[in-house]
């Protein structure tokens, strides 16, 4: 395989890491994840990290669409709190805040500057909270089976 500069990844080896994220205990990061600390990026213990799903710090958008004259890269700090799951191709964007326990649904696109409160479920795009997941996580704590409960 060629070299290209980034140094190995200790989760899956097929998952782009760029800058130094700071990335908890335990936490897993799935096949051609990208993961991007360049501006600035934490993630808590325990996290699951789906197939494809994009983290993002940074954007280049106003620098292209200026032709270049504006020569700025925007960057934010994105974090993510422990016990987060982020469900296939889901993509958050730069400065987003997710609270710890909360689900982002496969798919999602959390934009930009977005705050996601603690034990959130979170699917669409953009994504959107549907319903809180309290409940869930102190039955799953406690050892006990959850029942089902119906989506708003």
């Amino acid at each position: 395989m060629k070299d290209h500069g980034i140094p190995p990844n200790p989760f899956n080896p097929h998952a782009w890491i760029t800058g130094n994220p700071k990335i908890g205990k335990g936490t897993w990061i799935g096949a051609f994840c990208l993961i991007d600390g360049l501006g600035g990026l934490e993630i808590g213990k325990a996290c699951d990290i789906s197939c494809g799903a994009h983290i993002v710090t940074h954007s280049t958008v106003r620098r292209c669409i200026s032709g270049r004259r504006h020569n700025k890269i925007d960057f934010a700090r994105t974090k993510i709190g422990h016990n987060v799951f982020i469900g296939e191709n889901a993509t958050i964007l730069k400065g987003v805040e997710i609270g710890h326990h909360s689900v982002i649904g496969a798919g999602a696109v959390v934009t930009e500057n977005t705050k996601i409160p603690a034990y959130s479920l979170v699917v669409g795009i953009p994504a959107r909270v549907v319903r809180s997941l309290r409940e869930e996580v102190s039955a799953f704590k406690n050892g006990k089976r959850h029942k089902k409960t119906k989506r708003k």
